[in-house]
């Protein structure tokens, strides 16, 4: 059921600043998530003319719903405060968070192999299915990113046309040898891999990994994805566990890296709008020719109904919703704009 949302300090990954929780928006949670349906962990948050969730009244038309994808060892919570504030600024609609496969509330989730993009994209099919929406927005960060284009390849009535897809930091195909730049998440994950199962500290994790070079800002991030261990006779833990699944997330990364959706880009169905967004100081190094095969992209879509754009983020690095929160929320409230207005006119 939807409940009101009360402000207060939410931790904003990698960087740790405190962001206020917006007033006037709503969080439907899902009851028992996963418990008997298998289905993925999942928020709603909700604008606050927003009447409608899939548990009420289905008589109340569907408002406009985006869906937001984290990363590679990310989670929901990643893009809670964002959505908070999309939901502040467009309250006729609502925002679905969703854990991936093996990542945050998702992991203890068992779902059936390969742990692959095309397999993720497919879950989320199947929650949007489940609780009947129909997203006018696809929103996916870096490996979400290839998870949004795949969700466009494989889906039928899941989606509406028009449909706007954003894809955050990633490129839509093979990644090339050291194409991740510094901080590479397949040498994070065996380095975590390394780690024991419970740690007596978050910090003892961010030092860890500092000694093995990888960057403050990403070792905090990767610290968020711990939790206190349940405690033992009622009494206090004082140890750490991950909440996600690394070998099913190595299995996921890997997919990742061989992966190559060019061909959603440079067939667009129609009624579908592909923008991407790099990052100007990203870690993702963006070859010249995918560049040029995107901006080729553009020019092609436009005459076959569909749509291609390219965009870039200033003063951000790859994990665009922290580092640049402003900048990547004036770039994507014009779809939500649009997409409003849209609707107004059907309506």
């Amino acid at each position: 059921m939807s409940i009101n949302f009360n402000s207060r300090s939410l931790p904003c990954p990698p960087c740790h600043c405190a962001q206020m929780a917006l007033p006037n928006t709503r969080i439907a949670y899902p009851p028992d998530v996963g418990k008997h349906t298998g289905v993925l962990a999942y928020e709603l948050v909700q604008g606050s003319l927003v009447q409608w969730n899939s548990f009420m009244d289905k008589s109340i038309p569907d408002p406009p719903t985006a869906v937001l994808l984290h990363g590679i060892l990310g989670s929901r919570k990643n893009w809670g405060s964002f959505a908070k504030r999309l939901a502040q600024e467009f309250p006729m609609w609502q925002f679905l968070l969703v854990d991936l496969r093996c990542h945050g509330d998702s992991a203890s989730i068992k779902k059936r192999e390969p742990h692959t993009v095309a397999s993720t994209a497919l879950d989320v099919l199947k929650l949007i299915v489940q609780l009947r929406l129909t997203p006018r927005v696809l929103v996916g960060h870096s490996f979400g990113g290839k998870v949004a284009l795949s969700m466009v390849e494989q889906a039928a009535k899941p989606l509406a046309r028009p449909v706007r897809v954003w894809v955050l930091d990633a490129t839509p195909g093979k990644v090339r040898a050291g194409g991740d730049g510094e901080d590479h998440p397949a040498e994070l994950i065996e380095s975590l891999k390394r780690m024991p199962m419970q740690v007596s500290s978050k910090q003892e994790v961010v030092d860890a990994l500092i000694k093995e070079q990888f960057s403050v800002d990403v070792a905090q991030w990767v610290a968020t994805n711990l939790r206190r261990s349940s405690p033992l006779h009622s009494l206090p833990s004082s140890s750490f566990s991950w909440i996600f699944d690394l070998d099913g997330i190595s299995e996921m990364y890997r997919s990742y890296e061989e992966t190559n959706l060019w061909g959603i880009v440079e067939n667009v169905p129609r009624g579908v709008h592909i923008n991407f967004l790099k990052a100007e100081r990203s870690l993702h190094r963006w070859a010249l020719e995918d560049l040029q095969r995107i901006h080729a992209a553009e020019e092609l879509a436009a005459d076959e109904g569909g749509g291609v754009e390219m965009h870039v983020l200033e003063d951000a690095g790859h994990w665009v919703h922290a580092d640049n929160p402003d900048g990547l929320f004036r770039i994507l409230s014009s779809t939500f704009r649009i997409e409003t207005t849209i609707r107004g006119m059907q309506n």
